[in-house]
């Protein structure tokens, strides 16, 4: 169990380092850049993930519609991962593939911005996603493992973590989502 809880760590460790490379930092402040002027012209943020990334979204979307350190204004950002209605009926009237792309389709707008999450960067739903909110003239963040990947080649601006473990790469994520929010705050 040691030896496991020192590797976990390790891996972790190391990951982190990604955060010291310039052009990292530099993605990271575009991003930044990105959604503070989008918020500025009245335009919405929206976010798209599976699994523990739906839970990513939901966090985001939480710390900046309520407050992440510092009391402000609430921030239009939205989940698309959190109505089952409308989950399970595209899913069903549709398929799996289009749940994301179909609610953009419906409220997404020119000059919004999509951040997906994808640890692997292939899932279809991301893809199919990312693919609506380009044709709708969105700004499109990815944040996802290892590059390249399909989610990162059609993304304008897509943080990849350098690693195929989809737990190491959700850590990560957090850390990022974090780092972000200070940042949009301070910004504020």
């Amino acid at each position: 169990m040691e030896k496991i809880f020192e590797q976990i760590v390790s891996e972790h460790k190391n990951l982190i380092k990604q955060f010291l490379d310039k052009a990292f930092q530099d993605k990271v402040l575009n991003t930044v850049s990105i959604i503070l002027s989008a918020i500025k012209e009245g335009k919405k943020v929206l976010l798209c993930g599976n699994g523990g990334s739906a839970a990513d979204c939901q966090h985001f979307a939480g710390e900046m519609i309520g407050r992440f350190l510092k009391e402000r204004q609430s921030l239009p950002f939205i989940s698309l991962t959190t109505n089952t209605s409308i989950l399970t009926c595209i899913g069903n009237d549709y398929s799996f593939d289009n749940i994301f792309s179909r609610q953009i389709e419906g409220i997404g707008s020119q000059g919004d911005i999509l951040i997906s999450f994808s640890t692997s960067g292939s899932s279809k739903n991301i893809i199919n996603a990312v693919y609506t909110a380009k044709n709708k003239k969105m700004k499109v963040i990815g944040f996802t493992g290892t590059l390249p990947n399909p989610v990162g080649d059609i993304s304008d601006i897509c943080i990849g973590v350098d690693s195929k473990s989809t737990p190491r790469i959700q850590e990560i994520h957090i850390l990022l989502i974090h780092t972000i929010c200070l940042f949009i705050e301070e910004a504020l």
